[in-house]
């Protein structure tokens, strides 16, 4: 099949999914290139915060101090599969590099400059595609579960209010206030008063991939190859050669093989992220909250509760841990003993490089490609200024950011 587009978005997450919309409604023809059923992949079974207050990259100082527990811990919330660790090698060495005190605070003011608008982007993207309903309001929580824990937080917790981050901080009294069924025992949380959240990140996915197809269509196809040209980009896959003038990779963890074959060489990998969900009328809370020494959020959606999150670097063809599953119901149960088996699990796939931040910019190659992946725990918060900056540099705007942090050639 021997088709033409003049722009060919290569993944159908929540990245390629707004990117689409925004070019579409740019005016211009638009193709998504995706096997699977769009939005269904990691943006389905995220946490659904949209989290504007993640200014901290996963890579710090403190991270540095702890590896060699995380590296040797099964059940610890950042863990590496060990089958995985020979490949994972060149990118640890570059994680390590990027968890030093100047390059953490560099990344974390570009984390900050790039979500510094997620929570506007977000209302103005749901009243788009009719999902306001699905968007709430309510703010989010870091527990602590101990006064010490508590009164340690509080200077990373000041440099993200310095940073322009919506927050206070509230002892075991106001917290009980806000969240009734959190246990007494507490030490206290930060209330990120500024967030909203999903309560159903899948319809709010097929809200947006209903309201993208309707202006431009979408090719269920994998792409194996990328070919530059003299007018454009040919795209090939079983059954696919496809041409277009340019071509946006957002395929997320698996961008990291056509970005090469465009001629940039990203320190992609990939965070295994795992869920599981218990189906109850009310979700016990009414906010996301994270338990931070557990590294996982509690998540209330619509008709379930979702415990998400952890951190596992191991690939993409490893098969799941059921441990890493135990090791989430067992954390739910040390706040509500009284959950049962859980309803469902599931593993995705998050993009991964190791300064916490996207790839977003032009191919060295050439502007016929561009790259929008990387996003790591911020796919979906991140997924509605990704979207505008490609369509600026489509359209030759400004993108009233400075980029370099973010383009694929600064590796």
């Amino acid at each position: 099949m021997r088709e033409t587009t003049e722009i060919a978005v290569i993944g159908a997450g929540v990245i390629g999914l707004t990117i689409a919309l925004e070019l579409a409604e740019h005016g211009h023809e638009v193709t998504l290139l995706d096997p699977g059923q769009p939005g269904m992949g990691a943006s389905y079974g995220n946490a659904g915060t949209i989290a504007g207050y993640a200014t901290r990259p996963v890579g710090t100082p403190e991270v540095l101090r702890h590896l060699p527990a995380l590296v040797f811990s099964r059940t610890s919330p950042l863990a590496i599969r060990h089958r995985a660790l020979p490949g994972l090698t060149p990118w640890l060495l570059r994680f390590l590099r990027q968890s030093l005190p100047a390059p953490t605070a560099r990344n974390a003011r570009a984390l900050a400059a790039l979500l510094s608008d997620a929570g506007p982007l977000w209302d103005d993207l749901a009243l788009r595609v009719q999902g306001a309903g699905i968007l709430h309001r309510r703010g989010c929580l870091y527990l602590y579960e101990s006064p010490e824990a508590f009164t340690a937080a509080r200077p990373e917790l000041e440099q993200r209010r310095a940073q322009g981050v919506e927050l206070g901080l509230i002892g075991p009294d106001p917290l009980a206030d806000l969240e009734p069924n959190l246990p007494r025992t507490l030490g206290g949380a930060a209330h990120f008063t500024g967030a909203t959240f999903l309560d159903d990140p899948g319809r709010m996915m097929q809200r947006i991939a209903e309201t993208v197809l309707a202006q431009a269509r979408h090719i269920p196809a994998r792409v194996d190859r990328l070919t530059r040209g003299p007018d454009g980009v040919v795209l090939h896959g079983p059954g696919l050669h496809l041409h277009a003038r340019r071509v946006v990779i957002a395929a997320g963890a698996h961008s990291r093989a056509l970005a090469a074959q465009a001629g940039d060489r990203v320190p992609l990998d990939t965070e295994r992220g795992y869920h599981v969900e218990w189906d109850m009328p009310e979700p016990l809370l009414n906010r996301p909250a994270c338990p931070t020494a557990r590294g996982f959020y509690f998540c209330p959606m619509a008709g379930r509760l979702r415990v998400a999150g952890t951190v596992e670097l191991g690939g993409l063809s490893l098969p799941p841990l059921p441990h890493r599953i135990a090791k989430l119901v067992e954390g739910a149960r040390a706040f509500f003993p009284d959950l049962g088996a859980p309803d469902r699990e599931w593993m995705g796939f998050r993009p991964s490089i190791p300064d916490s931040l996207p790839v977003i910019g032009p191919s060295r190659g050439g502007a016929e490609v561009i790259h929008a992946y990387g996003h790591g725990h911020l796919g979906v918060t991140l997924a509605p200024i990704t979207a505008r900056i490609v369509a600026a540099l489509v359209d030759g705007h400004a993108t009233g950011l400075d980029l370099r942090p973010y383009l694929p050639t600064r590796f």
